[in-house]
């Protein structure tokens, strides 16, 4: 696969954020940006943006302040909405450049800063500035922070916002496949920091997010792990449920057996999330070209 074109988007604070942009498809249906994990980096997900294209779809991603090749400390933030803030720019930046409809599929983390982001610019009357769709892949909707630790987290974001402490993500629960853990581990630009504004904003945002759900506004395929040790599956469950009952444009899938990362599981456990996100993607575009 031909390597992704890097650039830089600037942000008023000073923080160059990478930018990666794979080579288009001719004719592509549209555009899909990717949004990393906490920790990780926009080109782990290399054979993701590969599988897209092959569908016929551009794709671009970036590292999230704080990440990859980004500026910024690792695992800090400014303040808790400033991963909103970024995406915000990405997204305008993005849409300045591609054609077609435009696709936001975060994972992790990222699936927890693409929904805030998507619920943010709606309840701003601004939905015309977000994406058409929104894929989330094992969002981290609800971490599992007790009241104790969020005592502790909002008692340090007062004293020591810039103090960046061990994340505790068990990597060898990331994926059944030994050489996707190995590969994680030994990557320089993989990190295990986060700061005490990135915890509150988990906290504050997963929870704004799930109570949304049945005011969803926009299309979303929702693919999470039932078998996730890295985020509690219990939020994704509860943001389907609440999608049902408002009758939201929300599909949710919850995959038995799946380990976090559900795009790096081996066959044949990875075969129904790439099923199930090319069918979606195929009735998303007819749907919007209609």
């Amino acid at each position: 696969m031909a390597e992704p074109q890097r650039s830089a988007l600037q942000r008023p604070d000073g923080v160059a954020l990478t930018v990666w942009d794979w080579p288009a498809p001719v004719d592509a249906r549209g555009q899909v940006l990717l949004v990393h994990g906490l920790g990780e980096h926009a080109r782990r997900y290399d054979a993701v943006a590969a599988r897209l294209m092959a569908w016929g779809w551009a794709v671009r991603a970036f590292d999230q302040r704080g990440h990859g090749t980004s500026d910024g400390r690792r695992g800090c933030l400014p303040h808790t909405e400033a991963l909103l803030d970024d995406l915000d720019a990405v997204l305008a930046d993005t849409r300045a450049r591609s054609r077609g409809p435009l696709v936001l599929i975060g994972h992790s983390m990222g699936g927890l800063v693409s929904a805030a982001t998507c619920w943010r610019l709606h309840t701003r009357g601004a939905d015309a500035a977000g994406p058409d769709a929104l894929v989330l892949s094992s969002p981290a909707l609800e971490v599992g922070m007790g009241t104790p630790l969020l005592w502790a987290v909002a008692l340090l974001n007062r004293v020591a916002p810039g103090l960046a402490l061990g994340n505790g993500l068990l990597a060898d629960k990331l994926a059944h496949d030994p050489a996707v853990v190995a590969a994680y581990q030994a990557d320089p630009l993989v990190h295990d920091r986060i700061s005490p504004p990135l915890a509150l904003f988990f906290d504050q945002w997963g929870r704004r997010v799930r109570e949304a759900a049945d005011r969803w506004p926009l299309p979303t395929l929702l693919l999470y792990a039932e078998d996730d040790h890295l985020v509690r599956p219990a939020g994704s469950a509860e943001f389907a449920r609440r999608a049902a009952q408002g009758e939201a444009p929300v599909q949710a899938f919850g995959l038995t057996g799946l380990y976090h990362e559900i795009f790096n599981e081996p066959e044949p456990l990875a075969a129904p999330v790439w099923q199930r996100l090319q069918a979606w993607l195929q009735a998303l575009r007819s749907t919007l070209s209609a």
